[in-house]
């Protein structure tokens, strides 16, 4: 039987704190900065309009509490593809959204969450972001 994989390194938790209290604190922490992210997000200027298609705001906030669950504790919930996902945004996407995206993720992400945990979702933010840009606004010279 294969081994189950590892829980992504924690540095925001202690050592001890691998029980399901500790990892559900931690949850609603996320939970609680993403949804004051993205209601800065729909109240900027230059990425609000990207997201006034929204239609079902609880939804969407649900199923971007699954992935940073994902990502920050390896807990599986979300079920989809990031690239997929921001696809249909491609022709309308420019660096200035991944910058603005990214300064308001780290400001928010500062301002609701404790240094560890705030510095590891920046940080994770920023790889992220990297690699959606990378390929949704690659755009090969014609030959």
């Amino acid at each position: 039987m294969p081994a189950s994989p590892s829980p992504p390194p924690r540095p925001f938790l202690p050592p001890d704190a691998a029980d399901a209290p500790a990892i559900a604190a931690v949850e609603a922490d996320l939970r609680r900065m993403v949804t004051r992210f993205y209601t800065a997000v729909r109240d900027d200027a230059l990425l609000g309009p990207l997201f006034a298609e929204v239609e079902d705001w609880p939804a969407h906030l649900d199923r971007i509490a699954a992935f940073w669950s994902s990502i920050v504790l390896g807990t599986g919930r979300y079920k989809s593809n990031p690239f997929g996902v921001h696809l249909p945004l491609r022709e309308r996407l420019e660096p200035r959204h991944f910058e603005r995206w990214l300064a308001l993720w780290s400001a928010t992400a500062r301002a609701s969450l404790a240094p560890p945990l705030a510095d590891h979702v920046a940080a994770k933010a920023a790889r992220i972001a990297d690699s959606l840009r990378a390929g949704l606004l690659f755009r090969p010279e014609p030959a």
